[in-house]
């Protein structure tokens, strides 16, 4: 499987690329994923293709903060693992301002949460850089989004909203094949709603696109299996299995070695199947 970034391409021969969460706030859900240099070199050493570098918080109830600070946070990251790794670096986020400086400081792909609604600006500088974009959906701000979960038709809306973003990521210059589709689990919908999504996951934008999955330790595993965050590795490992399974060709994990693990057996199993067809 192969991406291309705007200086490079990569490449893995598991079924998926494994997107490595480094969280440089105080405040995401899931404790172990903050930290910095040390925690991205680790993540790396486990076999992490690619690193999401965060300032941001993005769960359930979180307010946004201000560019400033989001870049005081992001960068010196950036800047540390670009000294001492050549791994592809995206941020996590919705603002010019940061992608710009962490730009800047060395990072590879943009991965907005808003699909480039939030900033005008992004959409310029993606096409202008040739930097590969994630676009995901989701419904409302972190603070609100859990209010409204229903959806008539989840797929189908989600399905609507996202070829709508990437058509939109086109007209404004930026390559088709540096677009990354996310259905945005557990940003507005449902337990139903999110495995709906999963199961569908290859069906996106009618499979035109490499579609990223985004389900680690995630609340709506704790609603099926009934783990609280720390005891959901079990869970996130069948989660993103099946997704890739369903087409998913990017996962974004806070546990990278368990989930090269998963990928390794999937893939050993795949080839034998396919020997036989």
């Amino acid at each position: 499987m192969v991406f291309c970034l705007a200086d490079r391409t990569i490449e893995t021969s598991l079924p998926a690329f494994v997107m490595g969460i480094v969280n440089a706030n105080g405040d995401s859900f899931w404790e172990e994923s903050r930290g910095g240099l040390e925690r991205a070199l680790r993540l790396v050493d486990e076999g992490a293709d690619i690193l999401d570098v965060g300032g941001e918080s993005t769960r359930p109830g979180s307010d946004y903060v201000s560019a400033d600070e989001e870049i005081r946070r992001v960068v010196p990251v950036v800047e540390a693992v670009r000294k001492r790794s050549s791994v592809p670096i995206s941020v996590d986020t919705r603002k010019y301002e940061v992608m710009k400086a962490a730009y800047e400081a060395g990072a590879d792909i943009l991965n907005d949460i808003s699909a480039l609604e939030d900033d005008d600006r992004l959409a310029s500088f993606a096409a202008e850089k040739k930097i590969p974009v994630v676009l995901m959906h989701k419904r409302g701000k972190p603070s609100d989004m859990q209010s409204n979960t229903f959806y008539a038709d989840v797929f189908s809306e989600v399905d609507a909203y996202l070829s709508a973003r990437a058509d939109y990521a086109v007209s404004r210059g930026i390559a088709a094949e540096k677009i990354i589709v996310d259905p945005g689990v557990g940003f507005g919908k449902d337990t139903d709603g999110n495995f709906n999504l999963v199961a569908r996951a290859g069906e996106l934008c009618g499979g035109k696109y490499p579609v990223l999955m985004a389900l680690s330790r995630k609340s709506c595993l704790g609603q099926v299996t009934g783990r609280e965050v720390g005891e959901r590795l079990a869970g996130t490992l069948a989660a993103d299995l099946l997704s890739v399974l369903y087409g998913s060709s990017m996962v974004r994990v806070h546990d990278v070695k368990e989930t090269v693990d998963t990928l390794k057996i999937l893939s050993v199993v795949e080839k034998i199947r396919a020997g036989r067809k």
